[in-house]
C-alpha cells in the first residue's frame, strides 16, 4: 500500500472486533510514531500501550463513557512531557507534535489492516490516576488500535476550491 491509499483508506473506526493485534504489526505502528518529525527534534511524545481489558474499560469511561474506546483490544495513550515550549508561532509544540506522530500512527496501523480513532473527549485527570502518570505529563490524545468490525463510510469533504488558495488568501485554486 502506498501513503496516498493508506490516507484515501483511513477513516475513523468505532467499532472493533475482539480480534488481538499481533505485537509485530503493533511494533511496526509504533516505530512509524517514533519516526515522526519534531520540532527541534524534541520528541515530547510518550506513548502509553493499554492492552489489559479492565483499564481499557476504565479509559472508556474516561472517556466519556464511548463503549468503542475499551472494545479495541489496543488503547494508545498519547501524552506529552515538556509541555511548555512555545513556538515562535504562538502554538505549543507537542501538541503539534503529537499529532504528527499520531497521524503516522495511524496511517502505519491503515497499512497494517488495522483502524484507529482519534479521540479527544476525555477527562485527563482520570486518565492520568488510571495510568499512574506524572504530574508534569500531559494526555494529549487517546487511539483505539485493532481490527474494525464497521466498513467505511463514503468521506464527504469539501472542494479544493473551497479550502485552498494560490499565492495570497482569498485567490483562486
Amino acid at each position: 500500500m502506498d501513503v496516498k491509499e493508506a490516507i484515501s483508506k483511513r477513516y475513523s473506526v468505532r467499532s472493533y472486533t475482539d480480534r488481538p493485534v499481533e505485537e509485530d504489526k503493533l511494533l511496526r505502528v509504533m516505530e512509524a510514531g517514533r519516526l515522526a518529525p519534531s520540532a527541534s527534534n524534541r520528541q515530547e511524545w510518550r506513548f502509553i500501550i493499554v492492552r489489559d481489558a479492565a483499564r481499557r474499560q476504565a479509559l472508556a469511561k474516561a472517556a466519556r463513557n464511548q463503549a468503542f474506546v475499551g472494545e479495541a483490544p489496543v488503547v494508545v495513550v498519547a501524552c506529552a512531557v515538556d509541555t511548555e515550549r512555545i513556538m515562535s508561532c504562538g502554538l505549543p509544540s507537542f501538541s503539534i507534535n503529537v499529532a504528527i506522530a499520531l497521524e503516522h500512527i495511524a496511517l502505519q496501523a491503515t497499512e497494517e489492516g488495522l483502524g484507529t480513532c482519534w479521540v479527544g473527549a476525555f477527562d485527563a485527570d482520570q486518565v492520568k490516576i488510571l495510568l499512574g502518570m506524572p504530574e508534569d505529563a500531559r494526555v494529549v490524545q487517546l487511539m483505539p488500535l485493532g481490527y474494525p468490525a464497521d466498513q467505511a463510510k463514503a468521506k464527504v469533504r469539501k472542494e479544493m476550491t473551497e479550502i485552498a488558495m494560490r499565492e495570497t488568501w482569498g485567490a483562486s485554486w
